[in-house]
């Protein structure tokens, strides 16, 4: 029996999986609230009961672009990071039809890897940058891979399973040397890390809503000013031609509250935040035997920690945890009905019997010390109970 079972709290949720999704934070529910059911015209239209909602637009869009560094005329707003990824590609590669090879890594977002395997299909040519064991990117095999037919290089600002940070200032100069436009997929970094794209040369950058507490559904694409780019969502003049369809306000409004609450936190997020996370890592190393955290240590975001136990299913840990009201993930797709582990792990090179055994715990700004220190008391005891009868053996 796992230490203190008896005692638990079956209503307690304690969440550690907000790469997934956050919580919608309190004030940006309170500022989405007027735009339902009061205020709830149409910001293109004509008369002022609609046109008044453009201010309150334009007001999201301001604290969106000041939360990354850009202008408000290089935000256009979508309805997720997956969307803003697929107009990234497909709109640059619209805006260069004569160019049929891409450059992205092996541990992207499947918004991304997914897509470009759908592109080859469409005879596009994709090139996949490997990892080291660290999760760290091959900027030299990179380099290399770009070609004269390259009409863009796609890659992760940080990864969401291990959330090791890419040097994409250092990848952005690379493709720019060679004439080629650099994207961005940030949806794990926005919020978490200082970003600055007055500073970095980023061509289009995409986020989404949902990470950074305002609510699903909300996304933005960052176009940055003078790259050619082609709608992908076309039927309307909104965001400046860039994607048809009428504003979601309400969502909108969220996600420029949530980005405001981003920019006040983002020291938070770095100093409280990571200290939880280095205290649940550490208390978990020196407890389960057999355990070692995947990717680099130090370039990573404040939040993540992607702990490998070996000779165990990461499954059965995340359904033990569970039972306990902790909410984390798992970083083989066995939950989803395979038996590879993820491709993040292994493109990693993570041996097989801990690929299998990979937990990610990822933070927010509304986790506890109380909560850190109740899974940090409990995952050794699951961990030795599931090794006891796992069908993989301990060697």
């Amino acid at each position: 029996m796992v230490r203190g079972e008896q005692a638990v709290d079956q209503d307690r949720i304690i969440y550690l999986d907000n790469n997934a999704t956050t919580m919608v934070a309190p004030e940006v529910l309170g500022a989405m609230q007027p735009f339902f059911c009061e205020r709830y015209g149409n910001a293109s239209s004509m008369h002022r009961f609609g046109g008044d909602v453009r201010h309150d637009i334009d007001e999201a869009r301001a604290n969106v672009a000041h939360l990354i560094g850009a202008t408000p005329e290089e935000i256009v707003f979508t309805s997720c990071g997956t969307e803003s990824d697929n107009t990234a590609v497909v709109g640059t590669l619209r805006a260069n039809p004569d160019k049929r090879h891409i450059v992205t890594s092996k541990v992207e977002h499947p918004a991304i890897r997914g897509l470009c395997q759908y592109l080859t299909r469409e005879r596009y040519e994709v090139t996949e940058v490997p990892v080291n064991r660290q999760g760290e990117l091959d900027l030299d095999f990179l380099a290399d891979s770009i070609r004269p037919d390259t009409a863009l290089v796609s890659v992760m600002w940080a990864n969401n399973e291990t959330g090791v940070i890419f040097p994409v200032g250092e990848v952005a100069e690379i493709a720019h040397a060679n004439g080629v436009v650099f994207h961005t997929d940030a949806v794990q970094a926005v919020g978490r890390i200082p970003i600055n794209l007055a500073e970095t040369p980023v061509d289009l950058l995409s986020l989404s809503g949902h990470k950074i507490h305002a609510p699903k559904g909300i996304g933005v694409l960052y176009v940055r000013r003078g790259t050619k780019f082609a709608p992908f969502i076309i039927g309307g003049h909104q965001e400046r031609n860039r994607r048809g369809g009428t504003e979601n306000t309400a969502s909108i409004v969220g996600l420029g509250k949530a980005a405001e609450l981003a920019a006040e936190r983002i020291v938070d997020e770095n100093t409280r935040v990571k200290t939880l996370r280095d205290t649940l890592e550490e208390r978990i190393l020196a407890s389960a035997p057999d355990c070692f955290v995947n990717g680099a240590r130090d370039e990573r975001l404040p939040n993540t920690s992607n702990i490998s136990f070996e000779y165990v299913e990461g499954e059965a840990i995340l359904l033990k945890l569970d039972q306990l009201g902790v909410c984390a993930s798992s970083g083989s797709a066995c939950t989803s009905g395979s038996l590879e582990p993820s491709h993040v792990m292994r493109a990693m090179g993570v041996p097989f019997t801990a690929a299998h055994g990979s937990i990610r715990f990822s933070l927010s700004v509304y986790n506890t010390e109380e909560e850190i220190s109740f899974v940090a008391d409990h995952v050794p005891d699951i961990i030795t109970e599931l090794r006891a009868i796992s069908p993989y053996g301990r060697k």
